[in-house]
C-alpha cells in the first residue's frame, strides 16, 4: 500500500520567497474562518437564541467540523490534484460562510450546523503546509514551514480583534459576509499562483483511509506529538474562548476594546519562524520542553490577583500562544520527516488530534467559566499543557 500511495516529484521549482509569503497569506486568511466567532460567541448567541451556557458550541462545532474535515479531506491530497482540492473546499468555504452571516434571529441551530460546515471546509490550510515541505529542500523545510506557519498564526491572532471590531461597528454578520468575499481573492489567488502537485492515483479512497490506522499504528512518534499538541491547543482554545466573556463581565471592556487585547496575543506569532530554525538546528526536544513548561506556568498566573487583571491576561495570552506556536511547529516538522510519501495523511492525524483536543476546550470554557468563575479556567487550563508535560519527561526518561 505504501509504494501505491507515493507522491510524484513535483514539476514545480523549489518554494520562491514570493510563493512561501503567498502560502502564508492564505493559510493565515483560509484558517482565520475558524476563529472569527471565538470573541463574537456573546453577541451572535443572544441573537440566534442559544443560551449563554450554550455559547461556545458555536466555536467547538466549528473545531469538531474541522477536525473532521482534516480526518476525511486532507488525505486526499496524497490522491488528488492538490490544487483542484484546495479550490473545491474553498467554494464549499465560501457557500458556508455566506449562510451562517445570513440567518435571522431564532435560527440558532441552522447557525450551528454552518459553522460546522465553515470548519469542515476550511481544511485546505492543511494541504497547503504539506505541500510546502514537499516542495521545499531538506535543509530548509523547518523554515518554510515555520514562516507559513507564522502567516497561519497571524491568521488565528488577527481574525479575534477583526471580527470584534468589525461586530462592534458593523454587526456579527458582517464579519461572515466580509470571510467569504476574502475566500473569494483567496481562491483567485490559488488558481493563479499555485503550482500543480498530482499524486500517483493508484490507491482507492477506502484504502487511503485505511492506511490512516496504519501510519498511526507504525509511529509512536506521532501518537507523543499528537497528544500534546492536542492537550496545548485545548488550553488554548479554552483560554481565548473564555476571555473575552471574563473581558466583558469583569472588566467592562467593550468589543472594540477585547479587540485590542485580542491584538496584543500577535505577539506570539513570533514563535513560528523561530520555531522552524530551533527544529533545523538540532534543538526540537529542548524547544519543546520549554513550549509544555511554560503553557502551564502562564496559566497558572492568572489565578493571582495582578494575574486576573487585563495586563495580567494579556500577558498570559501572549505567552500561552508563544508556548502552543512553538511546540506545534516542532511536532510538525517532526511528523513530516516520518514518510515524506505521507505527509498530507500525516498532517490530517496530527491536526484532527490537534483540533479534537481545541474542540473539547472550548466545550468546556462558557461552561466552567459561568459555573466557577475565572480561577477555574485558569487552573484546568494550565492542567492540561501539565499534563503534556509529564508525559514527555515520562517519554525522555
Amino acid at each position: 500500500m505504501h509504494s501505491s500511495l507515493a507522491l510524484a516529484q513535483p514539476s514545480a521549482p523549489a518554494l520562491s520567497r514570493a510563493l512561501v509569503t503567498l502560502l502564508a497569506f492564505c493559510c493565515g486568511a483560509i484558517v482565520a474562518n475558524i476563529y472569527y466567532a471565538q470573541p463574537i460567541v456573546g453577541l451572535i448567541a443572544p441573537d440566534l437564541g442559544l443560551s449563554a451556557e450554550h455559547a461556545s458550541l458555536i466555536v467547538s462545532l466549528t473545531q469538531l467540523g474541522y477536525a473532521l474535515g482534516l480526518l476525511l479531506l486532507v488525505p486526499l491530497a496524497d490522491l488528488l490534484e492538490n490544487r483542484r482540492l484546495m479550490v473545491a473546499t474553498a467554494l464549499l468555504a465560501t457557500a458556508s460562510l455566506l449562510l451562517a452571516g445570513t440567518r435571522e434571529p431564532g435560527q440558532g441551530a441552522q447557525f450551528l450546523l454552518y459553522a460546522g460546515l465553515i470548519g469542515f471546509s476550511s481544511v485546505s490550510v492543511q494541504m497547503l503546509i504539506p505541500l510546502a515541505a514537499h516542495l521545499a529542500p531538506e535543509q530548509q523545510r523547518g523554515r518554510v514551514v515555520g514562516n507559513i506557519m507564522g502567516g497561519l498564526l497571524l491568521g488565528i491572532l488577527l481574525a479575534r480583534p477583526l471580527a470584534s471590531l468589525v461586530a462592534d461597528h458593523f454587526g456579527w454578520r458582517t464579519v461572515f459576509i466580509g470571510a467569504a468575499g476574502v475566500m473569494l481573492a483567496i481562491i483567485l489567488l490559488l488558481v493563479l499562483t499555485l503550482p500543480r502537485r498530482v499524486p500517483e492515483h493508484k490507491a482507492s479512497y477506502a484504502q487511503l483511509m485505511l492506511s490512516l490506522l496504519v501510519l498511526l499504528r507504525r509511529y509512536p512518534l506521532l501518537r507523543q506529538r499528537a497528544l500534546y499538541q492536542a492537550l496545548m491547543f485545548a488550553a488554548f482554545s479554552l483560554y481565548w474562548t473564555a476571555v473575552p466573556l471574563a473581558l466583558a463581565a469583569e472588566h467592562g471592556l467593550s468589543q472594540s476594546q477585547i479587540a485590542l487585547f485580542a491584538l496584543v496575543g500577535a505577539v506570539g506569532a513570533v514563535a513560528a519562524p523561530l520555531a522552524g530554525h530551533l527544529a533545523d538546528a538540532g534543538h526540537g526536544r529542548r524547544a519543546s520542553l520549554l513550549a509544555m513548561g511554560l503553557a502551564p506556568l502562564a496559566l497558572v498566573v492568572g489565578v493571582s490577583a495582578p494575574g486576573a487583571s487585563v495586563i495580567g491576561l494579556g500577558l498570559t495570552g501572549v505567552l500561552l500562544d508563544f508556548a502552543v506556536q512553538l511546540n506545534m511547529v516542532i511536532g510538525q516538522r517532526e511528523v513530516y520527516a516520518l514518510d515524506p510519501a505521507s505527509r498530507g495523511r500525516l498532517n490530517a492525524l496530527y491536526m484532527t488530534s490537534i483540533f479534537l483536543g481545541g474542540a473539547v476546550g472550548s466545550a468546556l470554557a462558557s461552561g466552567v467559566y459561568a459555573q466557577f468563575g475565572w480561577s477555574a479556567v485558569a487552573l484546568l487550563g494550565a492542567a492540561l499543557p501539565g499534563a503534556a508535560l509529564v508525559v514527555f519527561l515520562g517519554r525522555r526518561g
